[in-house]
């Protein structure tokens, strides 16, 4: 076996990887399945984003607590039992759609149900990939699992698609909730060696220990800060901007479907490279590579072109990944183990704040300032928050595997003022 699949000998690691992508597989097909059930039930849009909004809002609500629980839990039967809970609530909302008893405020509890639940995965997820390999395969682990991840929302996207139209989204829906059966069955499976439980000053204090790993860094909190702003940009590009360029230029709705396919095919040839390449300052070179998602909406302002879109989107979502991968291989070195759910977490809560932001805003920013204007601001802002990440000094000097030396045990730390 190549150095580059060496991580899948382990084990522990190839259960995760398989819990991983099945979960990633269902969460392909979730969104367009629940979308059309909604839809076919009420024909409402505003009915749909009450039950879309519901999910979201817990999973952020929920989403500190989850790091809490994945620093002070076993993090395998934390993911079981967030699997499970998925499994459940999407298979009631299949049978609900499929025997038509679909109500909207039934629907938003469910979803909420999920959300809240899913909000333990991800810290969790992240945090436990590190314990499953040695240290030296941990990049490549993490790659291998990147490159899978985007693969299965790429095929659970196109599978959500088939399923809907040749039998309906409920059906789309109960092969959701089986995604979740097997996430669950595969991360069961997994067994590593874990320090036993201290007891627990309290929820708070948990925080303020997090929060102070999250900010003792420099790096880590204006990486963090910048990809706020970062993700603002490309989030009103790709989900309100392109659209509304798509639908008054030549390049339509089939070619913006296909510049966004070619993001995600980017994400997987970015993770391939990420195997082989790994620059000294990584961290450095992954935030540089960051500013190539400003030519987004470059080109939707002044070359609206299909094939522009289609290789400028491949091209930076392959250097979006040297970030991600970088990102997170080195979170992984840096952070100690029993406090990075917690520090995931931060990082997760500061990325998905910016999210519904944008997309609130993005719709008035139109009316007050012009579509193209809109758009160069979406730019500014990208590049803007890249120049922040590689001007400070932190980022710029971080090697891999520094020998900064890790904070006292929790126990010892000094009092927090938060």
């Amino acid at each position: 076996m190549s150095a580059a699949l060496a991580p899948l000998r382990h084990r522990p690691f190839r259960h995760l990887f398989i819990g991983t992508t099945a979960n990633l597989l269902g969460n392909g097909v979730a969104p367009i399945a629940l979308a059309f059930a909604v839809l076919d039930a009420t024909g409402s849009v505003g009915s749909l984003g009450l039950v879309v909004g519901a999910h979201s809002l817990t999973g952020i609500l929920f989403l500190l607590y989850g790091g809490v629980l994945a620093d002070r839990l076993p993090r395998g039967p934390l993911l079981v039992g967030s699997s499970v809970v998925c499994a459940v609530s999407q298979a009631v909302i299949a049978a609900l759609v499929l025997t038509h008893n679909a109500v909207i405020p039934l629907l938003m509890v469910l979803a909420a149900v999920n959300g809240a639940s899913g909000s333990c995965y991800q810290p969790a997820a992240q945090a436990l990939l590190p314990q499953t390999v040695p240290a030296e395969s941990r990049r490549a682990a993490l790659a291998l699992s990147r490159i899978a991840g985007s693969s299965a929302v790429v095929a659970g996207a196109s599978l959500g698609g088939v399923l809907v139209a040749a039998v309906g989204p409920g059906w789309g829906l109960a092969v959701d909730a089986l995604s979740f059966v097997l996430a669950a069955t595969s991360f069961a499976l997994v067994r590593v060696q874990v320090a036993p439980p201290r007891p627990s000053p309290g929820l708070v204090h948990e925080l303020r220990v997090g929060w102070r790993e999250f900010t003792s860094r420099t790096w880590v909190w204006v990486i963090v800060v910048a990809f706020c702003f970062l993700n603002a940009g490309l989030t009103a590009s790709f989900t309100v901007l392109g659209p509304a360029v798509a639908d008054s230029t030549g390049i339509g709705r089939s070619g913006w479907g296909l510049a966004l396919a070619a993001g995600s095919l980017g994400a997987v040839a970015g993770g391939v490279l990420s195997l082989r390449w790994r620059p000294r300052r990584a961290i450095l070179v992954g935030c540089a590579l960051m500013g190539l998602t400003a030519t987004i909406p470059l080109l939707l302002a002044l070359a609206p072109s299909t094939w522009l879109l289609v290789v400028a989107n491949f091209v930076a979502s392959v250097g979006s990944e040297q970030a991600g991968v970088a990102w997170y291989s080195t979170l992984n070195e840096q952070i100690p183990e029993d406090r990075l759910a917690r520090v995931y977490a931060y990082d997760d809560l500061g990325s998905y704040l910016a999210i519904p932001l944008a997309q609130f805003v993005a719709g008035p920013a139109v009316l007050l300032l012009g579509l193209h204007a809109t758009l160069y601001a979406a730019a500014a802002l990208i590049l803007l928050a890249t120049l922040a990440m590689v001007a400070t000094p932190s980022v710029r000097a971080l090697a891999p595997r520094a020998t900064e030396p890790l904070p006292a045990p929790e126990d010892a730390a000094p009092s927090s003022s938060l």
